[in-house]
């Protein structure tokens, strides 16, 4: 029988020492903890919004952990939906399409002492206890547990330490943890950033170590964290911590053997962006792309730094797309966001040109023009210009972003026959008998 893994017990943390109380929650949230509370189930607030609210800050999502099975939730919640292939969760939703996420403790199975040290373990759905699911987090700055009923924070991985210590710690044994799933080093370094925390070095040199290992990883979960990233407010110091360790090389090769004036040039891009979203202006996916690989689209193509004409531009965003694709291939980035991010690059020299004489008329109506200006504008202020005129960003999110469609209810009342009626003229689809 294999040896149990010694465990300690949680500390519990009062409200009158964390100052976490019940009406800083969400109240949907708040809705969702009572009623399967009110079922019988162990229910929790976790993760990000219990840090969050502990750093003071406003959490972008309240997420429930709970021992009700997912089909238990789906009972309790009419208005809910189950998803996920890795691990199953349920979407509670609400008005004006807010979803809260209610998650099943998971096991703590890639401690299983079946498993060989190097091995990558499959998805599995395997359900725990309370503890199982705080040691399978990845950090322990994201392993709390808030109970609205005493409002105390329940802490089995030290994570309340490394939050007044201000430090990202992985898990567990960090380089383990990183081989049974490479993307915890990206969760760490955003995690840092995002807080201005350090790096505590057990995890910080597992990470250097094993940088490599993210190819390991399904593209579309890289390329999902790294648009957390971009989005995450500190893409500026995300750069630079992400640089320093060697992953910012693996995700973007292409800047592995650019010189330091490039980087800085990437830090000035997307120091504007970090103004611009901390003011909840969620600038577009591909916007942010094409900042991000202006540096080095320039170092490639000299031609970028000189006049063009129209046509020219055009070919030589081409090119780009052509270069971008082979680049970004282990991002499986779609292909008409490659379009964008090249012709979005290949035009800034045409609004450099153009700029200060008056926009002509035939230049407005182009469709590319207000996303190139947008583009334009951007780069301007990086580079010492003028800060972005508000009139071309995107208006700031005052409420979630739709996460679905809402089905619309048919009825046959209000449904006319796929026939004409006998009494009209047409006959039957509207032709001539």
């Amino acid at each position: 029988m294999p040896k149990k893994i010694s465990e300690p017990e949680p500390r519990i943390i009062s409200v009158a020492d964390h100052g976490i109380t019940a009406d800083r929650l969400d109240p949907d949230a708040i809705t969702v903890m009572k009623r399967l509370r009110e079922a019988g189930y162990t229910v929790y607030l976790v993760g990000g919004g219990v840090r969050d609210l502990y750093l003071g800050k406003a959490p972008k999502d309240f997420d429930i952990s709970t021992n009700a099975r997912p089909g238990q939730v789906r009972k309790v919640f009419r208005n809910s939906r189950t998803i996920g292939r890795r691990f199953r969760l349920v979407q509670v939703f609400f008005g004006r399409n807010k979803i809260i996420e209610v998650s099943t403790f998971r096991c703590r199975s890639e401690f299983d002492p079946k498993a060989g040290k190097d091995e990558v373990l499959a998805a599995n759905n395997t359900f725990g206890s309370r503890r199982d699911d705080a040691f399978r987090r990845d950090l322990t700055i994201n392993g709390l547990f808030y109970e609205l009923a005493d409002q105390t924070i329940i802490d089995y991985v030290g994570g309340v330490q490394d939050l007044d210590d201000s430090v990202v710690r992985i898990i567990g044994e960090p380089e383990i943890r990183i081989t049974r799933d490479p993307v915890r080093m990206m969760r760490a370094v955003r995690h840092a950033a995002r807080s201005n925390f350090t790096i505590e070095p057990a995890t910080l040199a597992a990470i250097k170590a094993n940088v490599a290992s993210l190819s390991v990883c399904p593209v579309s979960r890289i390329r999902d964290e790294l648009f957390k990233d971009l989005h995450g407010l500190a893409t500026a110091d995300w750069m630079r911590l992400a640089s320093s360790c060697g992953l910012f090389q693996v995700l973007l090769p292409m800047y592995s053997t650019c010189e330091k004036v490039v980087f800085d040039e990437i830090f000035a891009l997307m120091s504007v962006s970090d103004r611009l979203q901390a003011k909840n202006i969620r600038l577009p996916d591909d916007i942010l792309l094409a900042l991000l690989f202006l540096p080095w689209a320039q170092a490639t193509y000299p031609a970028l730094q000189k006049k063009l004409k129209t046509g020219e531009a055009f070919n030589l965003s081409r090119e780009i797309r052509g270069t971008l694709s082979k680049v970004l291939s282990h991002l499986d980035i779609k292909r008409a966001a490659k379009e964008q991010i090249s012709t979005l690059m290949a035009l800034l020299p045409i609004f450099q040109q153009t700029s200060g004489k008056g926009w002509p008329k035939w230049f407005q109506r182009k469709s590319y023009f207000k996303d190139g200006l947008l583009f334009f504008s951007l780069w301007q202020e990086a580079t010492g210009g003028a800060a972005v005129d508000s009139s071309l960003l995107p208006q700031p999110a005052t409420q979630p972003a739709p996460q679905r469609s809402a089905r619309k209810k048919s009825s046959s009342r209000l449904r006319g026959p796929s026939y004409a009626a006998k009494k009209q003229k047409g006959g039957v689809f509207g032709f001539r008998k």
